[in-house]
């Protein structure tokens, strides 16, 4: 298959009008799609706006199509362009049914459908489980999500494949030398403070992302160490959760701070203010917010029950712990506040494993391109 030849279609929900892991995945999945087929691309965006693409790096805006939110224009819209396609690339298993139905119009098509995490861990209905059959490729963003199509879904291990997710490459580069004195200010924060981040949406449903187990484990820490240490959690919240972390904050003694939401352009400054990232995680389907972190310098501490297994590249890259154990998590917290230079991994190890042309690489050999 010559990548010159091929006309592809990219069905996704969203690509601009949000700012999650997923979204992130559709933005360098787009770049590299456009790059190994020569432009030709076109790609139909269920959710974002018109003018969503206006002046994005990616992609040229004109070959972006925007339904705006509306589902049944996205979808009939998709299936008659897909069936003058070689290649239909589904960002979401949500997408599954307009891609079966484009198969069924045009039955030569590959049709490859990516796969994420939590959406695809549970059981599927009869009906997408035998659509999910349809598919010549799944790629799935970490070896844990990969089996549990396997093993859940009882998907074609021949027809499952790792697609670890990757640095976008217009990350902006590490300019803050030290912590930031505004945010320093903001939060009422000292340069000696030992500062230790999690970004995360905040919700009663997000507690697998552990963010309860660290605050009990620095609360038992704190007893044992010097250090002055503050938590800092990056994100959304609601109100119920935000009274519940304050409350288990105050019980423990821990100093805990809720940023509210982040846009992307300020993360840089936070993760110079932070002096470790930490999320053990049960349910990450790979934890893009890692391999940031560590493009920014920070050492990282990830779950080994989920996809943080992949980002984490099985403990080369950061601390991997058992997320129910809150003993080892302190043991993690403990190691690099002694050794933090000792745990933060070196940036060409990184981009070996994660950098956007790497990414684009292992894509274009996935699709025999």
């Amino acid at each position: 298959m010559q990548g010159k030849q091929n006309s592809v279609l990219f069905f996704t929900l969203k690509i601009f009008s949000a700012t999650g892991g997923i979204e992130k995945v559709c933005r360098v999945a787009s770049k590299a799609l456009f790059e190994i087929f020569n432009g030709n691309l076109q790609i139909f965006c269920m959710h974002d706006k018109t003018g969503d693409a206006s002046g994005n790096k990616y992609f040229p805006e004109k070959i972006q199509r925007s339904f705006e939110g509306n589902k049944v224009k996205a979808s009939f819209s998709a299936i008659i362009a897909g069936r003058k396609k070689e290649v239909i690339v589904l960002s979401h298993i949500n997408l599954l049914p307009v891609g079966w139905v484009i198969k069924k119009l045009n039955p030569k098509a590959k049709l490859v459908l990516f796969t994420h995490g939590i959406e695809v861990w549970q059981p599927l209905n009869n009906r997408k489980r035998k659509m999910l059959h349809c598919c010549d490729m799944v790629f799935s963003v970490s070896n844990f999500t990969r089996q549990k199509l396997i093993d859940v879904q009882g998907a074609c291990p021949a027809k499952c494949f790792v697609l670890n997710n990757c640095l976008d490459p217009f990350l902006e580069s590490k300019t803050h030398l030290q912590k930031p004195v505004d945010l320093l200010a903001k939060y009422n924060l000292e340069q000696t403070d030992i500062i230790i981040m999690t970004l995360t949406r905040l919700a009663i449903t997000e507690r697998n992302k552990g963010y309860d187990k660290v605050i009990a484990a620095i609360a038992s820490l704190q007893k044992k160490s010097a250090a002055t240490i503050k938590y800092l959690i990056a994100g959304k919240y609601t109100g119920e959760e935000k009274n519940f972390i304050f409350k288990l904050a105050e019980t423990n003694g821990v100093t805990v701070i809720l940023t509210g939401f982040i846009d992307d352009k300020e993360l840089p400054a936070y993760f110079a203010l932070a002096d470790m990232y930490i999320m053990p995680s049960k349910k990450e389907g790979f934890g893009i917010t890692f391999i940031e972190a560590m493009y920014y310098g920070l050492p990282v501490i990830g779950g080994n029950a989920d996809g943080s297994a992949d980002a984490l590249d099985n403990g080369k890259l950061g601390i991997m712990v058992n997320p129910d154990r809150v003993a080892e998590i302190e043991s993690a917290i403990a190691k690099i506040i002694h050794t933090k230079t000792a745990y933060i991994p070196a940036k060409e190890k990184l981009m070996e494993k994660f950098g956007f042309d790497v990414y684009k690489e292992n894509l274009k050999k996935l699709m025999h391109i």
